[in-house]
């Protein structure tokens, strides 16, 4: 072991939550901030998105990815914040002690506090099981916007793009950077899983139609993609379509490698850790921030996240442990999960008043309604859509009745 660290606060994770965090803690008078990060640079998901749309709602600024990223890195630094890149966790050393490979070598950090904001990740096409040949041609949006933006390289002429979420405009987007046309986007929908102004304005990109209610259901090409096979959902009819590239957008995971390690307790929907509205985790002392609780949500949302975690760390340290209520969020259909999945003894709501759901059907205008012991705690109509494929967002205010001796309180539609 070369060297052991002692830093008041340990973030694992230099995207938008890791960042912000980092220079709230500061901010808010915490000594020693450490931040690791495993990419050779920090700033997460938007070094490579370059295109506009970050900073809305932290840095109350429009910027592109990669601007915004440096911010990020720049506000954390001047902060005072420690940041080392090409550092890998490897796993757990005591409760709050850690390994890491690092381009100093070997050390171990033991800290008062540890933020996990290590993100989420799309599914690459083989966990989504998608049969046929291995051929290149074949990318995550990820892994697309770091071949075309930070590696300059070529991707191919004709794109089929697998989703219709907001990442999957993205991809639309650094493919027209790259020369590429987009010639199809599959949808497993009724319509895309965007806001309509985006999908409206994002039509104008594309230089083939949406597929609706259609998944791709094999890949085609020896060496290179030479087509995909398209099925309709409804009818089961098949059709091939000519193409030399393959984005498998969305379908995002959290990267709770490190969670689950520590033993912590683990969402049974979206499978981040499971958090109350502090974002403490089941293990004293470990929080959670970002998009490995709700994957996925946009960049300024998951900084904000970052702003919340660090005054309930600041508030940990000064008075150490609180006990857990034992009031659960249960997500009912259509939802899959919610976020966080606990109402806390903090005496605080969740970061700005949300809570965050994720669902499998579309509903406009819809009627959210709390129940709790049988009983109904909140009711909410709300002017905005719940639909699959985005964060559906409801007040805070839909829960505080909840009573601690009542049990689980359950979240659906009316």
């Amino acid at each position: 072991m070369n060297e052991t660290l002692r830093p008041d606060v340990l973030i694992i994770g230099g995207g938008p939550a890791g960042l912000t965090a980092a220079r709230s803690l500061r901010r808010l008078g915490v000594a020693g901030v450490l931040v690791l990060d495993r990419e050779e640079a920090a700033g997460g998901i938007p070094r490579h998105s370059d295109h506009l749309g970050y900073g809305i709602r932290d840095l109350r600024s429009v910027m592109k990815g990669p601007a915004y990223a440096r911010r990020l890195v720049d506000r954390a630094q001047q902060a005072g914040a420690e940041i080392i890149t090409s550092a890998t966790v490897t796993g757990w050393a005591g409760e709050r002690s850690l390994l890491a490979t690092t381009p100093r070598g070997r050390i171990r950090v033991e800290t008062g506090a540890v933020i996990l904001a290590t993100g989420a990740r799309e599914r690459p096409r083989a966990a989504r099981m998608v049969p046929g040949d291995r051929p290149l041609g074949v990318f995550t949006t990820g892994q697309l916007q770091q071949e075309v933006h930070l590696r300059h390289a070529a991707v191919g002429a004709r794109a089929v793009i697998v989703g219709s979420e907001l990442v999957s405009w993205s991809a639309v987007l650094t493919l027209r950077d790259a020369g590429c046309r987009v010639v199809l986007m599959t949808t497993e929908f009724e319509s895309p899983e965007v806001y309509a102004p985006v999908a409206v304005a994002g039509r104008a990109l594309l230089d083939g139609p949406i597929a609706r209610r259609s998944r791709v259901v094999r890949v085609i090409g020896r060496t290179r993609v030479e087509a995909v096979e398209i099925e309709h959902l409804v009818t089961g009819q098949r059709r091939m379509v000519t193409c030399d590239t393959v984005v498998f957008t969305g379908d995002w995971v959290p990267d709770h490698e490190l969670a689950r390690s520590a033993g912590i307790d683990l969402d049974p929907g979206h499978r981040g850790p499971l958090v109350d509205t502090a974002l403490a985790t089941s293990v004293d002392g470990v929080f959670a921030a970002g998009n490995l609780l709700h994957p996925v949500d946009t960049a300024d949302v998951a900084a904000l996240d970052g702003r919340h975690v660090a005054a309930s760390v600041v508030r940990w340290l000064g008075d150490g442990p609180v006990s857990r209520s034992a009031v659960r969020l249960v997500a009912c259909d259509p939802f899959d999960w919610v976020a966080p999945g606990l109402i806390g003894d903090h005496r605080v709501g969740p970061p700005r008043d949300r809570l965050l759901l994720w669902s499998h059907r579309a509903q406009a205008f819809p009627t959210v309604v709390a129940r709790q012991g049988g009983a109904v705690i909140g009711r909410r109509t709300l002017p905005w859509p719940v639909s699959p494929g985005r964060v559906f967002r409801v007040p805070w205010s839909l829960v505080r009745r909840a009573d601690p001796l009542r049990g689980d309180v359950t979240i659906g539609l009316g």
